[in-house]
């Protein structure tokens, strides 16, 4: 196993770790049902016939015969471990550390773990394309079978699960559930912005080969040198266009500076970097 698999490993048991720790000791004793098969199974544990760890289990599973069903060989080994680490992660806590009741009286503040812990886990998880199982396994299935629009359904059954936590439980309930809901959906998309932040340079300069070979031999990065005419004053000019990571950039913009005070630095951030030495294709 190379690096880069080992990299990939550790990163997938860490983000579903946080996952199962957000949602068992925050979400389920709070009773928030935002969020697919984990909301559901706040419901379900209402009856007493079952504990949200146990049915999150059974349901993960079906799940994921459904995909192998479906999919076969093809069907994603990264969002089988996760989904597999999560399922037994949370029934193991359930018997190591049951949970009667929330680590506080202050719902708000335990809302707030509960959203923030399993998003930073699941965007991890996106970032590397994997998932944590559960409705992300329905919503392949229904891609590949039907026209439906996927995200309108899978938002549709958050909405109709979280709804039902108001009739369940109690309205201050369902409304928490729902302020999950709605910061969840943004904060995931935040976080992988975050994690993939990258700042994309533009070089005005008259000596372009100074500063590239500091990028390419001292930041071990790439560049795409262009010829140019500046419009004021008509002079020959070199543009240098590249991207980096934070760290880089910030070693960049004073090394630049140093260099050739007079160059004209336009940087600007971005999170979408397609290509070598960034994402794949």
């Amino acid at each position: 196993m190379n690096e880069k698999k080992i990299k990939e490993f550790l990163l997938l048991t860490f983000s579903t770790l946080l996952i199962a720790v957000g949602i068992y000791f925050f979400k389920f004793p709070n009773n928030f049902t935002f969020g697919g098969v984990t909301g559901l199974a706040v419901l379900v544990a209402k009856t007493g016939l079952i504990n949200a760890s146990d049915f999150t289990f059974i349901i993960n599973m079906v799940l994921l015969l459904m995909g192998f069903l479906v999919f076969g060989r093809k069907f994603g080994i990264k969002t089988t471990y996760t989904s597999i680490l999560l399922s037994l992660s949370l029934s193991l806590l359930e018997r190591i550390y049951p949970m009667k009741m929330p680590f506080t009286n202050e719902p708000m503040l335990e809302l707030c773990f509960a959203i923030a812990l399993p998003a930073l886990g699941s965007a991890i998880l996106f970032n590397i394309g994997a998932s944590s199982g559960g409705t992300d396994i329905i919503a392949m299935v229904l891609k590949k079978y039907t026209n439906v629009n996927i995200g309108k359904g899978l938002l549709l059954s958050d909405l109709l699960i979280t709804a039902a936590g108001c009739f369940v439980f109690d309205i201050k309930t369902g409304l928490f559930s729902f302020l999950g809901l709605t910061i969840k959906s943004f904060m995931v998309d935040g976080v992988i912005e975050s994690i993939n932040l990258c700042k994309y340079f533009n070089v005005v300069c008259n000596k372009p080969e100074p500063i590239c070979d500091y990028i390419v031999h001292e930041l071990n990065r790439s560049a795409t040198v262009c010829e140019a005419k500046g419009a004021f004053t008509g002079k020959h000019k070199y543009i240098i266009f590249t991207v980096m990571g934070r760290h880089e950039a910030v070693l960049l913009r004073t090394f630049i500076r140093q260099i050739d005070p007079d160059a004209f630095i336009l940087i600007s951030s971005t999170s979408e970097i397609v290509g070598k030495g960034f994402h794949s294709i």
